[in-house]
């Protein structure tokens, strides 16, 4: 199989950011070439070329409905996570949610703030989990049938909400609960976190294209609303021309990463490597709670977190200072800040693995890690050079 790093150049190249996004998987990638020749059809079109674009987007519909429990109908084809929680909750009369959540539930509760709806925002744990009283608390200052949105999978620290005790919170308080699913799917077992009414989850997380994801609904939790308005395609509740190709790949994504859920031990044992010897260099954010195995958050005093991936880049090892989505910011990560302060949230650094990562590239790793971090060391200790602050 391809190495993710095939055609990136640098001097080491090794790739431990796989929570931003994965390569995609040669048969996924297979069976879209496929579809592109065979099956490019309008699926919106009556004649035979439309019908069989429309059944190629049906049948992975189906599918990965399939995997949630839920109708193809109450499937919706969007373009990633983002669009997915804000399709899921901007049409709510109430919002409870943490600093926790990705930008697109964040961002999302700080405009129902503008329009004037309750929201309600919970305490959060130093060990990365939300505050389960703090729920029960608000959850009794919004309406009957509020929102609360919860990851099932935190982006930036691998930990694992409670969701089986949120949703039965919530459940009592006539609340539903969405869940972020897009940092669990294919790498957490689907007990952990189908407890909620709605789902959102994305394709290039599991090895899938870009640009195609899906908000999810259990029977009973109303439709959304709409937030694009067009022709009656997926029965109007997000109009526009779907595309059959994507949702086919996806489809094939999700089969491979439910196949290989049990080989993540394997990825595990390699975080805990890793761990193990950034331990040897530097502080740990390591959590108490349940975690999921690729993924490490390490502090790092000497460096700051934009400043440290960027040399880290030069020297061929892409990590991340926390979300993709809010990279290119000077602002330091949300989730580590409301959990451990501000301080140690710009200089903290994510480092995510996946199933190609290999034993050689976390030893070398290492050891590019340890030659740039300890610039710093050198520069502190020599007259007459500026800090690594700046």
């Amino acid at each position: 199989m391809a190495s993710p790093n095939s055609g990136i150049s640098g001097p080491a190249a090794i790739y431990l950011d796989w929570n931003a996004t994965s390569p995609i998987h040669p048969q996924v990638l297979a069976r879209m070439h496929q579809c592109a020749e065979e099956v490019w059809g309008n699926p919106s079109s009556v004649h035979r070329f439309g019908r069989a674009a429309r059944e190629l987007g049906e049948q992975a519909r189906a599918t990965i409905a399939r995997n949630f429990g839920a109708h193809p109908r109450d499937l919706l084809f969007v373009s990633g996570g983002t669009e997915a929680n804000n399709l899921g909750l901007l049409d709510a009369p109430g919002l409870v949610t943490s600093e926790l959540e990705h930008p697109s539930i964040t961002r999302c509760a700080k405009e129902l703030e503008r329009r004037q709806r309750p929201v309600r925002w919970l305490k959060v744990c130093t060990n990365g989990q939300v505050d389960l009283e703090s729920l029960q608390q608000a959850l009794q200052e919004v309406p009957r049938g509020a929102v609360v949105a919860l990851q099932a999978v935190n982006h930036e620290t691998g930990v694992i909400q409670p969701l089986a005790a949120a949703e039965s919170i919530a459940r009592r308080a006539g609340a539903w609960l969405h869940v972020d699913a897009v940092q669990a799917l294919g790498k957490l077992d689907p007990s952990a976190y189908l407890f909620g009414d709605s789902f959102s989850i994305a394709a290039h997380k599991i090895r899938g294209p870009k640009g195609v994801g899906a908000l999810i609904w259990r029977c009973g939790r109303p439709a959304p609303r709409p937030l694009l308005f067009g022709g009656q395609q997926q029965r109007g509740l997000r109009p526009g021309t779907p595309d059959p190709m994507s949702a086919a790949g996806f489809a094939v994504a999700l089969d491979l990463a439910k196949s290989m859920l049990s080989s993540r031990a394997g990825i595990e044992l390699l975080r805990n490597r890793l761990e193990a010897n950034l331990a040897r260099i530097g502080e740990s954010n390591v959590l108490g709670s349940p975690r999921l195995g690729h993924v490490v958050s390490w502090y790092v005093p000497t460096w700051r977190s934009d400043e440290l991936v960027a040399a880290l880049d030069v020297e061929g090892v892409g990590v991340s200072g926390g979300s993709a989505c809010s990279a290119g910011t000077a602002e330091p990560s949300a989730v580590i800040s409301a959990m451990l302060g501000v301080e140690r949230a710009s200089r903290t650094i994510r480092l995510s693995l996946g199933d190609l990562t290999t034993p050689a590239e976390i030893e070398l790793a290492t050891t590019i890690i340890h030659r740039v971090v300890a610039r710093a060391a050198q520069t502190q200790r020599t007259p007459g050079l500026a800090s690594s602050d700046g």
